[in-house]
């Protein structure tokens, strides 16, 4: 019924754009913009592979207020199965702001729902609903890390394939990865992640030590492109230029791009010139979802 499953986090972005660097003392300043747009790497990921015509499920938490009720509603219009998603009345949605500042940003997160799925929230009948499992933000789903190895475990018994976003560890410790990463088909680090998981200097080294654990690798360069490995193949590849706007969410696009290409069976290469693409149209304008390709744009870049 789904080609993806994504168990993931749900607050949305409220960005603000301009001169954000605050001042207290109960100075106001003005700002050029303010968005709230679908955040959370989960849920930009799964919008991302709706949009390249992929069947894409959610499960997630989140309050029954404002913030949750938003995310639920964009997503849905998105093409997301949001129908098993678990809403708490009692306790609210988190909340991501960011400061945009010319290609830099700073963001401020009120965590409140994002760390509350837990492995026993997702039932075996929607596994077996689905081809592949997804999770990102995992230094931010603390109840879902401890049972996330027999989670993929599990779910690759029943048939479904893995993939893993971690995005950064804010402690720096990369603690745990050894037993979940030989349990995870395809690992999606950025070049910073995938240098500190690694202990590697440099980014090929990173690569070098990662693919011996992983079916698949994909490691995001931001504008120099993406490096893969796969059957001990090392591809790079390069990215597209583009106008960017905005860069929040590109490495999510990336994912879904790549995670397209592996579920149709694509040669690494292929797969990884997707992600690329995805990542780099998805800068053009401001949130994270807002300019994520369709499947025709991307394949329009591919020939």
């Amino acid at each position: 019924m789904f080609d993806i499953l994504v168990a993931g986090e749900i607050n949305p972005d409220l960005i603000l754009s301009g001169n954000v660097i605050p001042e207290f003392g109960q100075a106001e300043k003005l700002v050029d913009s303010a968005t709230l747009a679908i955040g959370s790497s989960s849920a930009i990921f799964a919008c991302g592979a709706a949009r390249l015509g992929l069947h894409v499920a959610f499960i997630g938490v989140c309050g029954d207020d404002v913030f949750g009720r938003f995310m639920l509603d964009e997503m849905s219009k998105r093409n997301v199965d949001v129908s098993n998603v678990i809403v708490r009345s009692d306790q609210q949605t988190g909340l991501s702001v960011i400061l945009n500042q010319d290609a830099d940003r700073a963001i401020l997160t009120h965590p409140g729902l994002i760390a509350a799925l837990q492995a026993a929230d997702v039932s075996d009948n929607l596994l077996r609903q689905s081809r592949h499992l997804h999770v990102a933000s995992y230094f931010l789903q603390t109840k879902l890390q401890p049972d996330l190895p027999a989670f993929f475990k599990h779910a690759r018994s029943l048939g479904l394939t893995t993939s893993l976003d971690t995005n950064y560890d804010p402690s720096e410790k990369w603690l745990g990865f050894d037993e979940l990463l030989t349990a995870t088909n395809v690992f999606l680090p950025n070049e910073k992640e995938a240098m500190s998981l690694s202990g590697a200097d440099n980014i090929k080294e990173a690569a070098t030590r990662l693919q011996f654990k992983v079916e698949a690798l994909a490691i995001k360069l931001g504008a120099d492109g993406a490096l893969g490995i796969r059957n001990n193949e090392i591809v790079r590849v390069p990215s597209i230029p583009v106008k960017v706007v905005d860069t929040v969410g590109a490495g999510d696009s990336f994912d879904a791009g790549f995670i397209y290409g592996y579920l149709q069976g694509w040669t690494m290469e292929k797969s990884l010139r997707a992600a690329a693409i995805c990542g780099a149209l998805s800068t053009q304008k401001s949130g994270g979802t807002s300019a994520q390709p369709t499947l025709n744009e991307v394949m329009s870049e591919l020939s």
